[in-house]
């Protein structure tokens, strides 16, 4: 095929996908993302036979006819996305914005992730990029990834990232920063933090009261999860983990058993947000207790 052959199949492709957005709205995502991945494919080919230099070639011909839209990273991207599509076929949850964040990563596992984030939590553009940049998979656990490659089922503490990260919203100092202050700052930003414990938490109150025998305690922030039938406590430290924390919580979490919980529900677990982690969570004997550090971003 000659230069100009190749040149003149992707302006029809474009011309064609141009028609179609406007009269088959319903189709309008894939028809984009076949468009892309055609026009990836010939760029792909025309390259073998005429070298890097035919995309700049082409970007300066489209852009006069169509405008922006086809610079040289947008026709890099789209040969990009044929490459791609060759191992990760076309899902139609994801729309060409997602793409651009997924198609350069190597790592097939990390790919998979975030693919299905984008289906199970139905992120958006803005969240799959959000998500990406915190390093979200990354920060997962050792053993839920093995979890994942496996196809295993998740519990509750296997989508808890070590760190968790925390909006510093009143520009606190990490070596000075009082418990008050991280909750406050938590419980501005709530909705966010449990989006980074995972699916399916409900927010019930902070600095909730109990009473045990005349004394009253207060729980730092108190959850509910849907998807596990089961309330969460979270206990905030800024100091590093120390074996007395196991204590206090566990307590909190048996009083909740005792007097919230239903005999339908799981029962309650707990998250201690340290300043930072160390190996006494391998000597505690209730693996309800889940520990994680904090880094305030």
């Amino acid at each position: 095929m000659q230069e100009k052959e190749y040149y003149n199949e992707i302006k029809d492709l474009i011309i064609n996908n141009e028609v179609n957005k406007k009269v088959k709205n319903y189709s309008i995502n894939r028809t984009d993302l076949e468009t892309k991945y055609n026009i990836g494919k010939l760029l792909s080919e025309a390259g073998k036979h005429y070298g890097e230099k035919i995309i700049k070639q082409f970007s300066i011909k489209l852009t006069q006819e169509f405008g922006k839209g086809y610079g040289i990273s947008s026709l890099k991207n789209m040969r990009n996305f044929y490459i791609f599509q060759k191992s990760h076929p076309v899902v139609g949850f994801l729309t060409w914005s997602h793409y651009l964040y997924i198609i350069n990563m190597k790592d097939e596992e990390k790919i998979n992730y975030y693919i299905s984030q984008v289906k199970e939590r139905k992120l958006s553009k803005r969240d799959l990029e959000k998500i990406i940049n915190s390093k979200e998979y990354e920060r997962l656990p050792e053993d839920t990834k093995n979890k994942l490659i496996n196809n295993e089922s998740l519990d509750i503490s296997d989508n808890i990232p070590e760190p968790i990260l925390i909006p510093n919203s009143f520009n606190q100092d990490m070596e000075t920063i009082k418990e008050k202050e991280l909750q406050s700052i938590i419980v501005e930003n709530i909705e966010d933090f449990m989006k980074q414990l995972g699916d399916g938490y409900c927010y019930i109150d902070s600095e909730y009261k109990i009473k045990i025998d005349n004394n009253y305690n207060y729980i730092d922030i108190l959850l509910y999860n849907i998807k596990f039938s089961c309330y969460v406590v979270v206990e905030l430290k800024v100091t590093e983990l120390k074996k007395e924390y196991f204590g206090q919580i566990q307590v909190y979490m048996n009083y909740i058993d005792k007097h919230l919980k239903t005999n339908n529900q799981n029962k309650t677990k707990g998250i201690l947000l340290v300043k930072e982690n160390n190996n006494y969570v391998l000597y505690s004997s209730d693996g309800n207790i889940i520990t994680r550090s904090f880094k305030l971003t």
